[in-house]
C-alpha cells in the first residue's frame, strides 16, 4: 500500500471516529464553529463590499500597487504589524499572540488580462496596457479577490479574539501568482529570514466546478509541475518556387510537434501523468516566401521531479534531432516561468479535513481530482514547510443544474464569464479557514 492510499483511509477513520466522539459528548470545536458562523452572518455584508470593491479594481502581476496598499491598510487596522514591499508588491502581515505555534495564511493578489464577460453590476471595466505595451483588460478571472477577502475576513476575526488562541498568525498577499513568480521573489527576499519561519502553511483556492457550501481537499499530489518553453526552430529562407534552395523552419516545426507527442505516449509510464501541449506556433509572413525561423510556445504539465527532468530532456533531444534531420541549425529551447507541483502535507491534511468535516457536515467535505493546473503556494512546501491549499466551492448548485440543463459546461477560472457567487462562497471559506486555524493555534490556558 502506498503511503499516499495509507493516509486516506486513515483520513477517512480519523474523520469517522471524530463524527462517533461528537454524537457523544459537547464539543469545544464544535463551539467554536458557531461562534464562527455567528460573526460571519454578522459582519457578511461588510465582508461583500470588500470583495466587491477588489473585483471592481484589479491589477496585473507584478503591478498590485493598490491591492497590495489595501490590503496593508486593513491588516494595520487589525493590529498586525505589516511588512510591505516584500519580492515586489508581496505584503507580510504578523498577529501575534503569545506563545505558540506560528501558521500562515496566504492569498495572492493579482489578476488576469482579461475583458470581463459577466455583466454583474460590480464587473471590472479596468484596462491597462501589458509588457508588451497592447492594451487589454484586466479580471479576477481566478478568484484571487476571494483570496484576499477571505483572509482578511478572517485576520479580522482573530484580532477580535485573541483570548481564544495563542500563537503568530503570518498573513501574506503575494504577488505575481498568475505568473508563478510571487512565492520565489518572496522567498528569496527573505520571507522565512525576515519574518518567523511558519510550522504550517494553508490556503484557500475557488473551484469553479465545486458547488457552494462544499470544500474539496487532497493528500500528496494536488497540482502539477508548470513549465514554459520556447522552441525557436531555424532554417534558411527564400521564394517559396525553390524549396530546394532553402531549410524551410514551419516543415521542420510540424516534424517537431508530432514528434513532441510521443513523449509521453511513449516515453512516460502510462500511471505517471504528463502533458505536453503546443500551444503557440508562429512563422512566416506571407503565402510565397519560406521564412528563417518558426517560434512555437509549450506548456509541459508533470507530478514529480524525475518526469518532469525527463520531459525537460526529451523536449530539447527531439528539438535537435529535428533540426539535425533537415540539416538546419541548431535550434534556441529556453523555458521560463516554471512552478513546482503542489504537494499537500499528508498530516496536516489528516489534521485539518476532519475539522472541516464538524465545521461544514462531512458530506460537504469532498475528496477533490487532481489537476494539472499549476500554483506556486507549492514553493512554501519545497522550503521545508507543510502546506495544505483546500479548495473551496464557488458555483452555487442552482446554477450548476441551469448549465447542465442546457448542456453547457461553466464558465472555467480564467474564463471571462467566470464569477463566483460571493455570498456562499466566502462564508464557506471563512469558515473553513477559522476551524483550521482553530485546531493549528492552540487555546490560551485558563
Amino acid at each position: 500500500m502506498t503511503r499516499f492510499a495509507a493516509s486516506l483511509i486513515d483520513l477517512r477513520i480519523a474523520g469517522l471516529g471524530l463524527l462517533l466522539l461528537a454524537l457523544l459528548l459537547p464539543s469545544v470545536s464544535a463551539a467554536g464553529d458557531d461562534a464562527h458562523s455567528a460573526w460571519i452572518e454578522k459582519h457578511l455584508d461588510e465582508v461583500i463590499a470588500v470583495y466587491h470593491d477588489f473585483h471592481r479594481n484589479p491589477e496585473l502581476s507584478f503591478h498590485e500597487k493598490e491591492t497590495a496598499a489595501r490590503l496593508a491598510r486593513k491588516l494595520e487596522s487589525f493590529g498586525a504589524e505589516v511588512t510591505t514591499g516584500v519580492g515586489g508588491h508581496g505584503v507580510v502581515g504578523l498577529l501575534k499572540n503569545g506563545q505558540g505555534p506560528t501558521v500562515m495564511l496566504r492569498c495572492d493578489l493579482d489578476a488576469l488580462p482579461v475583458i470581463e464577460q459577466t455583466g454583474l453590476d460590480y464587473a471590472s471595466t479596468v484596462t491597462t496596457e501589458n509588457a508588451d505595451g497592447v492594451e487589454v483588460g484586466v479580471m479576477h478571472a481566478c478568484g484571487h479577490d476571494v483570496h484576499i477577502t477571505n483572509l482578511i475576513a478572517v485576520a479580522r476575526y482573530m484580532s477580535e479574539h485573541r483570548d481564544d488562541w495563542s500563537g503568530t498568525l503570518m498573513l501574506i498577499g503575494q504577488p505575481a501568482e498568475e505568473r508563478g513568480a510571487g512565492a520565489k521573489a518572496m522567498l528569496e527576499d527573505g520571507l522565512f529570514e525576515r519574518f518567523p519561519r511558519p510550522d504550517f502553511a494553508i490556503a484557500a483556492h475557488v473551484d469553479a466546478t465545486l458547488p457552494t457550501g462544499y470544500i474539496g481537499y487532497r493528500a500528496g499530489y494536488a497540482l502539477a509541475n508548470v513549465d514554459s518553453c520556447d522552441i525557436t526552430v531555424k532554417g534558411r529562407g527564400g521564394h517559396g518556387s525553390y524549396p530546394q534552395g532553402c531549410i524551410d523552419p514551419i516543415t521542420l516545426a510540424a516534424h517537431l510537434i508530432v514528434d513532441l507527442q510521443t513523449i509521453v505516449s511513449r516515453e512516460i509510464a502510462p500511471i505517471e501523468p504528463a502533458v505536453v501541449t503546443v500551444g503557440s506556433i508562429h512563422g512566416g509572413t506571407k503565402h510565397n516566401i519560406i521564412p528563417d525561423e518558426c517560434h512555437l510556445q509549450l506548456t509541459i504539465r508533470s507530478y514529480s521531479p524525475e518526469v518532469r527532468e525527463h520531459l525537460r530532456e526529451a523536449i530539447h533531444r527531439k528539438a535537435y534531432a529535428t533540426a539535425e534531420s533537415f540539416r538546419a541549425p541548431k535550434p534556441d529551447v529556453e523555458y521560463s516561468e516554471g512552478t513546482p507541483s503542489l504537494f499537500n502535507d499528508e498530516r496536516l491534511v489528516q489534521r485539518i479535513v476532519p475539522v472541516f468535516m464538524e465545521a461544514l457536515g462531512d458530506d460537504r467535505v469532498t475528496l477533490a481530482d487532481r489537476s494539472m493546473g499549476g500554483e506556486d503556494f507549492s514553493r512554501y512546501g519545497r522550503a521545508g514547510v507543510p502546506i495544505f491549499m483546500f479548495r473551496v466551492g464557488s458555483v452555487s448548485q442552482q446554477r450548476l443544474d441551469e448549465f447542465a440543463t442546457k448542456g453547457q459546461t461553466p464558465p472555467s477560472l480564467h474564463s471571462a464569464k467566470y464569477y463566483p457567487d460571493a455570498r456562499q462562497t466566502l462564508r464557506t471559506s471563512i469558515r473553513a479557514t477559522l476551524a483550521a486555524l482553530s485546531e493549528l493555534l492552540p487555546a490560551k490556558s485558563r
